[in-house]
């Protein structure tokens, strides 16, 4: 009987390119472990297709390929290090840990890259320590990453991200304000508080506004209110209020969409114009936080802001997370409105909340 792994196996050393990328194409779906050093030897292959091909196979068989995987980051051929390293960023294990630390320090980014997500995905407490200095890498997708990985470890990394909020570059306290955030952890808010009120950086505080918007502890509620009159963070901070969801806000946000209590500054934000500037974002912001929060009392005034350009879609999104409370009125606005947008939106509304066209 014709062992199909063996024949696709020796397929891989044809000369046609398209024969060994058929082949490694088909171990992969075959996913035999007995194919794993074939289809590594495979990643040093001249054609790029086929080392595509054999990547993907690798992939697929998962587990088996692990513990070889790991061997190939020490590779002489850097592009084995990023293959092999591209693979294990969607399937390492504990097996492959102290490869993946020590391609942390490779001189290539790709390789950083992926190692630092294969870590993350291992969540061992032990690699807190070398990942910390990478979220100052000159590569940013390489301090993303990083961010993210430690963001997964957890509590582990807690202590180490929040030292680093006080580090003298910039870029390591704004990832590790990222990472905070994504930790969901309460006991991030204290520090990043601090950071929102006293980092010397825009980005950095514009960050902390949104980690602790990620977190969604409502501490931070009466924080983010005061935040809001410091121009370029009252968008954001309208938005981590509605992230947050505590029905403290809703009044706060009621004004923002009713326009009371505008700032006297207003930031233009970059790349929209002067006539785009933050407080057009924020009205926004308003509408769909007040739409996720779905405190009855904000529906007046969401029905109000159908009557402006700049908040209408957002309004009538809003209004729909209701549900039928907002069928009454309106049907009461409908039966009066005569502007044919307007009226567009609110049938539009009706409909989305159940209530049957043929009985608008």
């Amino acid at each position: 009987m014709a062992d199909t792994v063996a024949e696709q196996i020796a397929a891989l050393q044809d000369e046609d390119w398209a024969i060994r990328e058929e082949a490694a194409t088909m171990l992969g779906t075959l996913r035999d472990p007995r194919a794993v050093a074939p289809l590594v030897s495979v990643l040093r292959d001249d054609d790029r297709a086929v080392r595509d091909a054999a990547t993907s196979a690798l992939l697929a068989i998962g587990e088996p390929a692990v513990t070889t995987l790991g061997a190939c980051l020490s590779d002489p051929v850097l592009t084995v290090q990023e293959l092999a390293s591209s693979v294990l960023a969607t399937i390492a294990d504990a097996r492959v840990l102290a490869p993946l630390v020590k391609a942390l320090a490779s001189h290539d980014w790709i390789v950083r890259m992926h190692a630092a997500k294969a870590l993350g995905r291992i969540r061992d407490p032990g690699t807190v320590a070398p990942l910390v200095p990478l979220l100052q890498d000159k590569v940013k997708a390489v301090r993303e990453e990083t961010s993210t990985a430690l963001a997964a470890i957890g509590e582990a990394a807690l202590s180490s991200l929040i030292a680093a909020l006080t580090h003298a570059e910039w870029l390591v306290r704004l990832h590790a304000v990222e990472a905070l955030g994504k930790t969901r952890s309460p006991e991030a808010v204290e520090p990043l508080l601090s950071v929102l009120f006293n980092d010397q950086d825009r980005a950095v505080r514009e960050d902390a506004v949104r980690a602790l918007g990620q977190i969604g502890n409502a501490r931070a509620v009466g924080f983010l209110v005061t935040a809001m009159k410091t121009p370029g963070l009252r968008p954001l901070a309208v938005e981590a209020l509605g992230r947050i969801g505590d029905r403290r806000a809703v009044p706060v946000l009621i004004e923002v969409l009713e326009g009371v209590d505008r700032p006297e500054i207003s930031q233009p934000i970059d790349g929209c114009g002067d006539q785009w500037d933050e407080d057009r974002i924020a009205l926004s912001e308003a509408a769909k936080a007040l739409g996720t929060i779905r405190d009855e009392t904000a529906i007046p005034s969401l029905i109000k802001a159908l009557r402006y350009t700049v908040t209408r879609a957002d309004a009538a999104d809003a209004l729909t997370r209701f549900g039928s409370a907002v069928i009454a009125p309106l049907l009461a606005l409908l039966a009066h409105e005569p502007d044919d947008n307007i009226r567009y939106h609110l049938k539009e509304t009706l409909a989305r909340v159940g209530w049957r066209a043929g009985r608008i």
